[in-house]
């Protein structure tokens, strides 16, 4: 029987919750909203992890591999419920070792969580999925994706990290099928604030900012804001049926949608031109590969992997989550005004001034 909808803010008293990714874009968004709720929460961070995102946050971390299935077992004991949101995400041509981490943290990581978190008792796990993992129709890609679709894997273009995340659910289910109360919020690209690292849309919009963004692609993805995809968390923990999966994105936008965003909250910048998107996948199929292997620490903003991603122009069908769960879904343009105003007080952009909004301090160092 699905728990009870308690008021928002009210504590849970439903013992300790054991967090995975807390450092990264989805799992900052969670924690936080597990903290509104009066979660207890153990958060887990990699040896010589970012520990910002958890600064001044009442919450106990423990430093862990999720490789290493001996440490799950030892930091997940005692823990009521869990949420497994790390993952490394990769839209570059891995090298041998990169295809090594991929698997390892995405695919055996997760059976570790998993395992362990069975062997612990807990009484629910939440494994974050990626909306690459779901399937789509190959004759037509734009086609809305239900939560149900199996996964393509025939594509030349399909990524390793899309690969990995599809064989991670195969490894919760596994364990779910072993007695494990088990199920999958599944999040499309996230926008907002709390975005440390930051992420590739992130970096793209302070990258805006600074006026370096001259060229687009046409195309456009499914995108999820911050706070929606943590509440959806919070909602599959609470009400998802055991061993399903739930799709939770916002909305569909352009990137020529996005870029008027960012003019809203940025200021005015020169329009970046749009460009075929064959020419650039052919362009950037000549370097993204050298780049990933002799020079790994450049970014790389359009990658062959992130063109063919755009150019599938790939819709989510989220009916599932909004009947089962009651999930209510905010605005992309909320969570790039949130975007903004976090990379804005870190010093990550200049803050100039904001549409409907009088001019702004400078951002704090």
């Amino acid at each position: 029987m699905s728990e009870q909808p308690r008021e928002h803010g009210a504590p849970s008293g439903q013992g300790k919750v054991f967090v995975t990714g807390g450092s990264g874009h989805v799992g900052a968004h969670l924690i936080r909203r597990l903290l509104e709720d009066g979660e207890d929460l153990r958060c887990l961070v990699e040896p010589g992890g970012d520990r910002r995102p958890f600064e001044g946050l009442p919450v106990e971390l423990v430093e862990g591999d999720i490789r290493d299935e001996a440490a799950m077992h030892r930091l997940i004991a005692g823990c009521e419920r869990v949420f497994h949101v790390a993952a490394k995400i990769s839209i570059l041509s891995p090298s041998a070792n990169e295809y090594k981490d991929i698997f390892g943290i995405n695919v055996i990581g997760t059976r570790n969580v998993m395992r362990a978190a069975l062997a612990a008792g807990v009484r629910r796990a939440v494994l974050t999925g990626s909306f690459s993992a779901v399937g789509y129709d190959p004759d037509d890609p734009s086609k809305p994706s239900t939560d149900d679709m199996p996964h393509w894997p025939f594509d030349s273009a399909v990524l390793p990290y899309a690969r990995s995340k599809a064989l991670a659910e195969h490894e919760m289910l596994k364990v779910v099928a072993d007695g494990l109360d088990a199920v999958i919020a599944t999040s499309c690209s996230c926008i907002g604030a709390w975005d440390y690292i930051p992420s590739r849309m992130g970096r793209t919009m302070c990258d805006y900012s600074r006026g370096k963004v001259r060229a687009y692609v046409p195309g456009g993805f499914e995108f999820v804001a911050g706070r929606d995809i943590a509440e959806g968390h919070v909602l599959a923990m609470r009400s998802g049926r055991k061993g399903h999966k739930y799709v939770f994105a916002t909305a569909f936008h352009t990137l020529a949608d996005l870029i008027e965003m960012w003019r809203e909250v940025v200021g005015p910048r020169s329009r970046p031109v749009r460009l075929p998107a064959g020419l650039l996948s052919a362009v950037s199929s000549v370097y993204s590969g050298a780049l990933s292997r002799f020079f790994p620490n450049v970014p790389q903003r359009l990658t062959p992997g992130s063109i063919r991603i755009l150019t599938m122009q790939r819709h989510a069908d989220t009916t599932k989550a909004k009947t089962e769960l009651g999930w209510r879904p905010t605005t992309i343009r909320d969570a790039v005004r949130e975007a903004y105003e976090f990379f804005a007080r870190q010093g990550m952009i200049d803050r100039g001034v904001l549409v409907g909004a009088t001019v702004a301090e400078p951002a704090a160092q």
